[in-house]
Parts: structure tokens; sequence; C-alpha cells
């Protein structure tokens, strides 16, 4: 089975180089470093933690247990590693000097080798779900403690991975310690071969997380600017393939009983941004780009479209109602913890595999709601902007949530702790 993943790797590569280097044409974040896709780069300093997190959500995710790290261990080398450009942009706007940012490796034995020989880990991090069995075999080959935090599966990769029987059994075994995020993930990973001695629950890492400073004033400011005595939702890290039309519909109708509110539409990839705005100009709604800075227009217009990086957050304070993307179309949703930590009611699709255990503790909380369409999003949406009150209850709900949930963290740093503190 080995052979036959080795064989896939490498046959792939040629396709997902040709694929990121087609995305550098509208986003050229993909094109720089690009040598460190394959295991080139400067060499960092040795023995530190390197940690890895996939792309943005998993970033922020990430980010308490870096300043935790940072805190206490002020000498130690710390390497975020990441897959996408706008994963690497945050990194290096969160940590900024803290921490090394680079791009992990394709799961290429050359390139993995590599990696390994110019960051020389004392021990690996692996923030959520990223099984690549080579990465893991080099964790082993080199005595690397390997350490999966906040992992979780969902049942449709269970599925997938069990297809290919022993070399995802053979994975897992080189993890020393999978803190997963709730006993649904555990049985999961103790299914698929990993050692039920070294699998422990410790919750979810992203409950842990603070709000940057000022945030809220930031919020109050944009609501100022751009929805001046008017209703303001918020719909962050949409998707293509239907979910961006059933939200232009559903403002559609929140505009028949709230003729003054605005929508800020914030497409999930930036090289999405202009097609958006393509959507938006077809769809003959009226609408402002923030990139353009158009305040007074947006004052009158019925969509703001959000193309800037890194303010997502802010607008979610602004907003009345939050709805998250990534929800109405099967890609399994996006992060609920930032509107519900700012106090914003919550509304999502029915696709939330990629935080289920979030999504079912908010729901049960009052703190989220699922809607599936457009005409169900744009009711909730009207009701709940025409009941400040209800707005108020379920926001609190949400901030309660996250609140008691807190402590992963902790538990983390109890596994992690003792393997770097061996000799």
């Amino acid at each position: 089975m080995r052979f036959v993943y080795l064989l896939a790797v490498y046959l792939a590569a040629p396709v997902i180089c040709a694929v990121f280097l087609w995305r550098g044409l509208r986003d050229r974040g993909y094109w720089r470093n690009f040598r460190q896709r394959f295991g080139f780069g400067a060499r960092t300093v040795p023995h530190g933690v390197w940690i890895h997190a996939v792309s943005v959500g998993e970033v922020q995710a990430c980010a308490p247990l870096v300043g935790v790290l940072r805190q206490r261990y002020p000498e130690l080398p710390l390497t975020v590693t990441t897959v996408t450009p706008t994963g690497a942009a945050r990194a290096r706007a969160l940590f900024g000097g803290a921490a090394q940012v680079r791009y992990v490796p394709f799961d290429l034995p050359g390139a993995v080798r590599r990696f390994f020989a110019r960051v020389q880990p004392r021990l690996a991090v692996i923030v959520e779900t990223e099984l690549w069995p080579n990465l893991y075999r080099e964790c082993a080959r080199r005595r690397v403690p390997l350490v999966l935090a906040s992992a979780r599966l969902s049942a449709r990769s269970v599925g997938r991975y069990r297809r290919l029987g022993a070399l995802f059994r053979d994975t897992l075994s080189q993890a020393a310690v999978v803190a997963a995020q709730g006993a649904v993930d555990a049985e999961r990973f103790h299914a698929l071969g990993a050692d039920p001695a070294s699998t422990h629950v410790t919750g979810n890492l992203k409950f842990d997380f603070q709000l940057p400073p000022r945030t809220v004033e930031r919020g109050a400011r944009l609501r100022e600017q751009y929805a001046h005595a008017r209703a303001l939702w918020v719909a962050g890290s949409t998707h293509g393939g239907g979910e961006e039309q059933a939200l232009l519909e559903a403002q559609r109708r929140v505009r028949a009983l709230h003729p003054e509110a605005l929508l800020v539409l914030a497409p999930r990839h930036p090289q999405r941004f202009a097609e958006v705005a393509a959507l938006l100009h077809q769809a003959g709604a009226s609408f402002v780009r923030r990139s353009q800075g158009a305040a007074a227009a947006a004052q009158t217009c019925e969509v703001l479209l959000l193309d800037s990086l890194g303010e997502l957050l802010d607008f979610y304070a602004a907003a009345d109602v939050a709805f998250v993307g990534g929800s109405l179309v099967p890609i399994g949703g996006h992060n609920l913890l930032e509107p519900a930590a700012l106090g914003v009611p919550i509304l999502t699709g029915p696709y939330n595999s990629n935080s289920e255990e979030i999504a079912r503790l908010l729901i049960a909380g009052g703190a989220a709601e699922i809607v599936r369409d457009a005409a169900t999003l744009g009711a909730r949406v009207s009701a709940l902007l025409a009941n400040p009150e209800a707005r108020v209850r379920i926001g609190a709900q949400g901030r309660a949530s996250v609140d008691s949930n807190r402590g992963a963290l902790g538990k983390l740093l109890g596994l992690i702790e003792p393997l770097l503190n061996e000799p």
C-alpha cells in the first residue's frame, strides 16, 4: 500500500504544482516561496517546536498555543507551517517575530527530508486533521515526538482513510499523542489505528482564542462608517456553487421588510473577489467594494463586498446578525466561534462537518440556528433584525457557550510539556 501511495503522490505532484502556479495568476502569494513546497528555503534555529496549521482557521486556532509557548519558553524556537498564502499571511500578522512562518512541503520523501534538515524540530504539533504518511514517517525516523492537537475526523474522512487500510494505521501509530476534540473524534482515531493509551479528549483549541484588542471598537467605527442608523448583517467566508446566489436572494427578501438593510458579503478566498463582484453586477445588485473605500456610497447600497484581508472579525463586531458560509453548499462550514464570542446571533447552513461539535453545541445552546435555503435565511434574518431583545439574548448565549468550553489549551499543554522536557 505504501508503494501505491508513493506512486500516487509522485504522479499528483506535477498536477498540484500546475494548479498552484495557475492560481498564482490571480494570487501571487502562490508563487512566493514556492521552493519551500519542495523542502527548500532558509534554515531555522534548530531544536524548536514545529506547529502545522493548514489554513487561516487552523492558524487562528493555534495562536493561543504559540502565545503560551512563547511566554513559558521564551528561548524556544517556533516554526509555523501552512499550506495556503492566506494562512501564511495570517500567521505572519498574528505572530510577527515570535515564529518563523513557511510552507509545509508536499508529502514527497525528498521534500520532507529537506524540510526536516532545515527545521530540525524537537517536537511536531499538527493542528486538527492533516494525515500525511511521509511526513509522519519522517518524524518517527528522526525520533521527533508527534502531537495531533485539537484533532478531529469527520465520518466521511474515516471512510476514505479506511479504504487505504494499513497505510493510515501505520501513519497514526507514529503519533506520540492524539489530543482529540471530542469523544466521537477519539473513537474515530481509534478505529483508524491510533493507540488508545495515547489518545485523549482535550476539547477544541479554538475555544481558547482571545479576541484581538479593540475589536469591538473597530466594529463600532465600521458600523458608523457603513451602516449608520440602519440594519447590517454579515455573510462571512462564503463560497460559490450557489451559496452566494442564495445570499443575494435572501438579501432581496430582507430588503422587502427592512429596505435599508446592508449585507456585508465576505468571500472565503481572495482570488474570488473579482468573480463575486461580477456576480453582483450580473445580479443587478447595488454594491460597493471595501477596497475602494467609498463609505458614502455604501450608505445607500444593498451589498458591501468585503474584498480585503483580516477584517471579517471587525465586521462581525459591527453586525446585527452573522451568517457563516461554506455551509449552504457541501464545503463543511467555517468558524462559528468568532461571531459567538462577539455576542452576535449566528445562522448557518446544514453542512458543518468541519466543526460538527462546535455547531452542535452552539445550536443546542440556542446561540446558532440552521437555515437550509435562501427563503429560510431571508426570513430568519428579517425576524432577528426586527427583534433586538432576541438578538441580545441569543448573543449572550453564544458568549456563554464559548466561555464554558474554554480549557483545551491547558489540557494540551499538560500533554506537550512532558515531551518538551524529555532529555
